[in-house]
């Protein structure tokens, strides 16, 4: 898919400010992309595409769930996670040009997961701290981002964790795998500015 017609899709698809969210994400994806030597291509894409699903009504992501046989705990959780897993299918069928790196960052850009690629890590970090967010946490993880990338999502992660259990919430079994491998194996070498880590296919 050309980058020009995901603009037409979401454009299309989105209200103003869900549209101009996305473009913040885009941008800082491309931006992170850049940095940790990623396809900025795909990077770009996956934030355009990542929200296509995210004002459908809830009654019909749930339609969604079950016609796409989706995992079914899905359903257990939060209405707010099951925009990811719905848009990444329906962009699936609908541009099957779309790589398959792309819809899994897309699938997970909400939850996360463990073993994330580093273009779901990237997403994942873009949607967290592109430049509207002003959440207090933020800046920390914007810091992070700047020279580790794993740290980055590491952090987010342990925020987002924080702040269910303080709402006295269930949280995706995902969330809590993606935080743990990357607890684990935060001492470990990971994606470093400048270090190349994905062939690039700009």
């Amino acid at each position: 898919m050309k980058i020009e017609v995901a603009h037409q899709v979401i454009e299309q698809t989105l209200s103003r400010p869900r549209y101009e969210h996305t473009i913040r994400v885009a941008e800082t994806a491309e931006q992170l992309a850049e940095r940790f030597n990623v396809s900025t291509k795909d990077a770009l894409l996956a934030g355009l595409l990542h929200d296509y699903a995210k004002e459908y009504p809830v009654a019909v992501l749930q339609t969604y769930i079950t016609q796409f046989n989706l995992p079914n705990d899905l359903l257990e959780f939060h209405h707010e996670l099951w925009h990811a897993p719905v848009g990444a299918k329906l962009l699936e069928q609908k541009y099957p040009e779309l790589d398959r790196a792309v819809i899994l960052a897309i699938k997970f850009h909400t939850t996360g997961r463990a073993n994330m690629t580093p273009l779901e890590k990237i997403l994942f970090v873009a949607d967290y701290i592109e430049p509207g967010r002003t959440f207090a946490q933020v800046e920390e993880v914007r810091e992070l981002a700047i020279v580790n990338i794993d740290k980055a999502v590491q952090r987010a992660l342990r925020n987002t964790l924080v702040f269910l259990a303080s709402k006295n919430v269930t949280i995706y079994p995902d969330t809590l795998y993606a935080y743990n491998e990357l607890t684990n194996n935060k001492e470990d070498d990971s994606i470093h500015g400048n270090k190349r880590t994905s062939p690039s296919s700009n």
